[in-house]
């Protein structure tokens, strides 16, 4: 036999090729006469080093002269390199349909149905927000309601002139701004409604919260100018004390806005309360907040001098007139988002 099976257990998979003894035994030229000439329990590893002991692999060399076996008339013939196909190959009948191409969309198939109109009960967003407002609301509250029960009675009480005053703490400052932005918060979810209801629903903005966080952000802006306004007035007329009053007063009303608000927001928002009558308390929340601040501007600033037209004037000037600005600007900017069809 030519080839000879290595009786050793660790090179079993190596055929070893002794020497030729008959010079008259040519070369194998095809893998199937070197598999014919080895045992018939050769494993597959000791057919494969067999074959690799015998053909050795060549580079293959390509002719570059011209094909010039081609029909007289015709084009001359493609090298072996060239794989492109004919244009007739690639474009056909369904050569763009989504079928044959899984990697475009095909869309879908049928007529669409209308769309779910956007409720906010079935924002996840609001929701969270609106909860997250209601449960940090109520933890504040019990730690701070001692300061809520001394802000409502030195609200309606007026102290006398050398009465000492008692200073707020850290953490309530910050539970009172925090009511405040919760009152921008809701004012701005409120118009929100008046907005998809009576105005429009569909906007240029890409989502419904960057046109709450825009009424937010006008809001903000009206409590901040406002209270920019009564300071600069305020200092020019009055002493510090009076105006650290009216400021006091003011934070006040404007969280004592926002808590009640917040029970009709919900009510709105997740119990289908009609917006006409979400509306109307709106109004009378808001009635019933600049008679309150009427009175506190008259007990701190006028009730010694005693002049009426002055405090007409200066409570239209700084109240009225700025509420009457907002209104605008937020009817102006639902206007100015809305996408006319």
């Amino acid at each position: 036999m030519l080839f000879q099976q290595s009786d050793s257990l660790n090179n079993a998979s190596t055929i070893s090729i002794p020497e030729e003894t008959e010079p008259h035994v040519s070369k194998p030229q095809h893998p199937y006469q070197v598999l014919r000439q080895l045992p018939a329990d050769a494993t597959p590893a000791q057919q494969d080093s067999a074959i690799q002991a015998v053909f050795q692999p060549k580079e293959v060399h390509y002719s570059s002269r011209p094909d010039t076996l081609h029909l007289p008339g015709q084009d001359a013939g493609k090298g072996l390199n060239d794989v492109t196909l004919p244009k007739y190959y690639k474009e056909s009948f369904f050569s763009k349909d989504s079928l044959f191409h899984p990697e475009l969309s095909g869309g879908r198939y049928g007529v669409a149905g209308d769309p779910v109109p956007y409720s906010i009960h079935g924002d996840n967003f609001v929701t969270g927000m609106l909860l997250g407002c209601f449960i940090l609301a109520l933890i504040a509250f019990s730690q701070s309601r001692s300061f809520l029960f001394r802000q409502a009675k030195d609200f309606f009480y007026t102290k006398r002139s050398g009465t000492t005053e008692v200073s707020e703490t850290s953490a309530e400052l910050r539970f009172q701004f925090f009511l405040v932005l919760q009152t921008c918060l809701l004012l701005a979810l409120l118009y929100f409604f008046y907005t998809t209801i009576y105005i429009a629903d569909t906007f240029v903005l890409s989502s419904q919260y960057q046109l709450i966080a825009i009424y937010f952000g006008i809001i903000a802006s009206y409590f901040l100018v406002k209270t920019i306004l009564y300071t600069l007035v305020n200092n020019v007329f009055f002493d510090n004390k009076k105006n650290v009053q009216w400021l006091k007063a003011q934070i006040f009303l404007t969280s004592a806005e926002g808590v009640a608000l917040f029970p009709f927001v919900m009510l709105h928002a997740y119990f289908d309360l009609s917006i006409k009558n979400t509306l109307i308390y709106f109004a009378v929340v808001v009635i019933f907040v600049k008679l309150l601040s009427f009175y506190k501007c008259y007990s701190i600033f006028f009730r010694k001098i005693g002049a009426f037209l002055q405090i007409i004037l200066y409570f239209c000037a700084l109240e009225i007139t700025p509420l009457i600005a907002l209104l605008v600007s937020l009817v102006m900017t639902g206007n100015y988002l809305k996408i006319n069809f």
